[in-house]
């Protein structure tokens, strides 16, 4: 006989499976920035300061563009690296949530506020009373990091997580947690810059905050969008997200969505509040029933939460389960039949007396009665059960169960 080899995936299958995972939005930053930067390197391109995002070209010359081109280019190998492969883990959870349109005008709009940002506190550095510098008006920077401060604000959020861990080395309180990734960088890395880093925080903070909501348009819009003709070929592909519209107002919950907003924050409830406003998957209203035990399901011992229609009905099942099958009775006398009306209120079972005469077919076999005692009920009220059910499992777990309340 040849024995059994079990091969594992080889690398190619694992990368083409890492790969089929990512959606498809995510996935299409990470081609087209990769893409950039060999082309880039190829041709010998490095004159950066003509699309880096430059304070000083956007104002006097009014270069817009320079926003967009600037999140699009890397500097190096390790700079696009090291920021695709953190945009992979954000992109791809926060393009589930949104849908891949929605996640895109997020992008674009999150670019537009880091921008602001950017010229903001840089002309407030170069025109201050105290100290005036142009240096932040004629620094240069390029690269996808802004954004991904911002998403990861944003997702930090979303989490709900009350402390994360900064490369598994140390927790820090989940609030101050992209300030802590944006020391560390800073004292890490050369070249990177700080400025460009805290706006994307703060654009994260302004989103989670509801400061962009008038900007969000409906799910309307995203829906338009992707049932557009030009958009169909990108819409049909297994990785596209389609905006479900789970969220009426068309954009992640905010802090500002609720209207304990404040309380939830300090409380350390987030999650929980902003949960009711994201995408849910519909669950049917009733529980599904196990084929095994039929009838209503209900926790052992838990008849605190019934209705009291419910114990009605309950008492009535076995009420006519009792009358189905009664016990024979002796004309001796010498058996006694089940109480049929139990006292209200009580847990009680009545007993058969010993001896009593069964049917061929309701006598309880011992595998019967050990397995309804191993799911937790007193083996005097199992036999009592059986014998009122002729035998029937089903029937006597009802019973059983009936008498929990």
């Amino acid at each position: 006989m040849r024995p059994n080899i079990v091969t594992e995936a080889g690398v190619p299958t694992r990368l083409n499976q890492w790969w089929e995972s990512i959606p498809f939005l995510t996935s299409a930053v990470v081609v087209v920035c990769g893409i950039i930067y060999l082309v880039c390197l190829l041709v010998g391109y490095d004159s950066f300061f003509e699309i880096c995002f430059l304070p000083s070209a956007v104002i006097s010359r009014f270069q817009v563009h320079r926003i967009y081109t600037s999140v699009l280019f890397h500097g190096s190998l390790l700079h696009v690296l090291f920021n695709m492969m953190a945009l992979v883990p954000l992109g791809s959870e926060l393009e589930r949530i949104m849908g891949s349109v929605r996640l895109l005008y997020v992008i674009v709009l999150l670019a537009t506020s880091n921008a602001i940002f950017h010229v903001f506190i840089a002309l407030l550095v170069a025109h201050n009373p105290f100290s005036a510098s142009d240096y932040l008006m004629n620094e240069c920077a390029i690269g996808f990091s802004g954004i991904l401060f911002s998403m990861i604000v944003i997702e930090t959020s979303l989490s709900g997580a009350q402390s994360r861990s900064v490369f598994g080395l140390f927790n820090v309180p989940a609030k101050w947690y992209a300030f802590i990734l944006l020391i560390v960088f800073q004292l890490l890395m050369s070249n990177v810059s700080l400025l460009g880093h805290l706006c994307g925080i703060i654009s994260g903070f302004a989103y989670t905050f509801g400061l962009f909501n008038f900007l969000i348009p409906g799910t309307s819009f995203y829906s338009a969008i992707e049932s557009s003709s030009w958009l169909s070929s990108c819409v049909r592909r297994p990785k596209f997200i389609v905006c479900t519209g789970g969220n009426p107002s068309g954009y992640i919950p905010t802090h500002s969505s609720q209207n304990s907003a404040s309380s939830g924050i300090l409380s350390g409830n987030l999650w929980r509040n902003l949960s009711s406003f994201m995408p849910q998957r519909e669950v049917p209203t009733q529980s599904v029933q196990d084929s095994r035990f039929p009838g209503r399901a209900r926790t052992l011992g838990s008849g605190q939460g019934q209705q009291p229609s419910s114990v009605s009905s309950d008492s009535n099942l076995q009420a006519r389960l009792l009358d189905n099958h009664p016990l024979d009775a002796s004309p001796l006398g010498t058996t006694q039949r089940i109480s049929e009306g139990r006292q209200t209120g009580g847990n009680n079972v009545a007993t058969a007396a010993v001896g009593v005469p069964q049917h061929q077919g309701t006598v309880a076999s011992d595998e019967e009665i050990n397995k309804l005692v191993s799911m937790g009920f007193d083996k005097t009220q199992v036999e009592v059960a059986l014998a009122a059910a002729d035998g029937d499992l089903n029937v006597a777990v009802e019973i059983l169960m009936s008498q929990q309340v």
